[in-house]
């Protein structure tokens, strides 16, 4: 018998991780961060709710800090066996994992200042690099399509999942006492109108799916139309400073591929182009490196070199590579359009433009991606007029835009398509979205499939 436990990403969008049981072996579906308030308190309170020791196996659907993010923390806790994922998504942990790591290392000195300022003790790391190259140590490539035996009766097959390079669905197969079961874990679905990545792979029959429900309610805007709004915001904003907060992985790469596209056409003339993060300059590199996974048309429109960042492509484009480069910034009063970390605004350069820049009418804020609860990015899209930042308050006269055809995930409509296209009658469970997102799509799944649903809440156990 197969057995579920919820302990993340049911009835929310972060902190992935799906437990199964089975015939006395336990294997983990992704190990994510919980994203939302200070990375210090949250590492903290973000405790494991099964033994580590206690796991066989895990298996990574992507690299995204939601899927991934607490991978160091189980390994610190005293998981011992292999993480089974793509090559691509090893390359891009490599990044990820150190650059998070650093981050809450950062955090935590500035903490621990604090308290011993007020005569309290010091709190020591839950985790550290050492945890974060373990990781790595522990990861195992597996290539799309290929069926591999990870478990005794346990049979794990990846398929590309569209959604950043490497994602992955996990399909599973398991042979028991009581016959031969299928199940599907969606991972995070792409959007298959977004250029760069492939469509999701075709999938096999299955007897249970998991399938992601973060735009569940919804339907995104046209990727034609999106292009044409960023467009008029651009126009419109001549004279003025655009920050663009965008996740390293994914929406920053097929950013940059819209603006090469802009620059051809002429539509990005007076504006120099600025990527002012680190990490996703070198995530871009692992993308150049992994082109073959890409969709082999939007490939063709990089030239013969083949790079999203050549000059030949984006030529007003300029990295900054320090945290001095990114300071000289705040000199430039207009022409300027910044792309900086995190996608969310929990961290990363973007805050740091926020405090220069947020409080000015000049500034314009381009979101091109999904705010979860709790984080500053979704208080700036619901329309908070004022902000707290480095211990200060600041007022919000930036105009704030939101485009949500850029999603990497897929919508409503693309969502039920999928899920019609899996043979048979699957039992279907509906993880990865909040609680209005997914009661809107179970009930449609429900009136226009026929199919069973449910929507299970961290905590909850579900027997397969």
């Amino acid at each position: 018998m197969i057995h579920l436990n919820c302990h993340g990403a049911a009835g929310e969008v972060t902190g992935s991780r799906h437990l199964l049981e089975f015939d006395g072996q336990s294997l983990l579906l992704d190990c994510g961060m919980h994203q939302g308030r200070e990375i210090t308190q949250r590492l903290r309170r973000d405790a494991f709710a099964f033994r580590p020791k206690s796991l066989t196996a895990v298996v990574l659907s992507h690299a995204h800090l939601d899927h991934s993010g607490a991978l160091p923390l189980l390994l610190r806790k005293g998981y011992k066996g292999p993480i089974y994922c793509t090559a691509p998504t090893i390359n891009l942990l490599a990044v990820m994992l150190k650059d998070a790591c650093n981050l809450y290392l950062r955090d935590l000195e500035r903490h621990n200042l604090w308290r011993r300022r007020k005569g309290q003790a010091e709190q020591a790391p839950v985790y550290d690099m050492e945890d974060v190259l373990a990781v790595l140590e522990a990861c195992v490539p597996l290539e799309y399509g290929k069926a591999t035996a990870i478990l005794p009766g346990v049979t794990l097959t990846l398929l590309d999942a569209g959604h950043i390079l490497g994602a992955s669905m996990v399909y599973l197969e398991f042979d028991g006492t009581q016959g031969h079961k299928r199940l599907l874990f969606s991972g995070d679905l792409g959007n298959d109108e977004s250029p760069l990545m492939r469509d999701p792979a075709p999938v096999p029959e299955a007897d249970v799916v998991m399938m992601e429900s973060t735009y569940g309610d919804r339907n995104h805007r046209s990727y034609t139309d999106t292009l044409l709004e960023l467009e008029q915001v651009l126009n419109a904003a001549k004279g003025s400073v655009v920050l663009i907060p965008a996740f390293a992985v994914g929406r920053t790469q097929e950013l940059l591929f819209q603006m090469g596209r802009f620059y051809h056409q002429g539509k990005l003339a007076n504006w120099h182009v600025v990527l002012d993060s680190p990490m996703a300059i070198e995530v871009t590199q692992i993308y150049d490196q992994w082109l073959e996974l890409l969709d082999p048309a939007d490939r063709a429109e990089l030239g013969a070199e083949q790079s999203l960042t050549l000059e030949q492509f984006l030529p007003n484009l300029h990295l900054t590579e320090n945290a001095q480069d990114s300071m000289a910034l705040n000199a430039i009063r207009s022409g300027l359009i910044i792309i900086a970390g995190s996608g969310m605004c929990n961290g990363g350069r973007i805050v740091h433009h926020f405090k220069h820049r947020i409080w000015q009418e000049n500034t314009q804020v381009l979101f091109i991606g999904f705010q979860a609860r709790g984080t500053l990015g979704r208080s700036l899209v619901e329309g908070e007029k004022k902000i707290k930042l480095f211990g200060q308050q600041f007022a919000v006269r930036a105009g704030i835009h939101t485009l949500g055809g850029f999603s990497a995930h897929a919508d409503q409509r693309q969502l039920m398509a999928w899920l019609a296209a899996v043979p048979g009658r699957p039992r279907v469970i509906l993880v990865h979205g909040e609680p209005e997102a997914q009661a809107t799509l179970a009930e449609k799944i429900r009136k226009d499939l026929k199919l069973g649903v449910e929507v299970p809440v961290r905590g909850d156990h579900l027997t397969l």
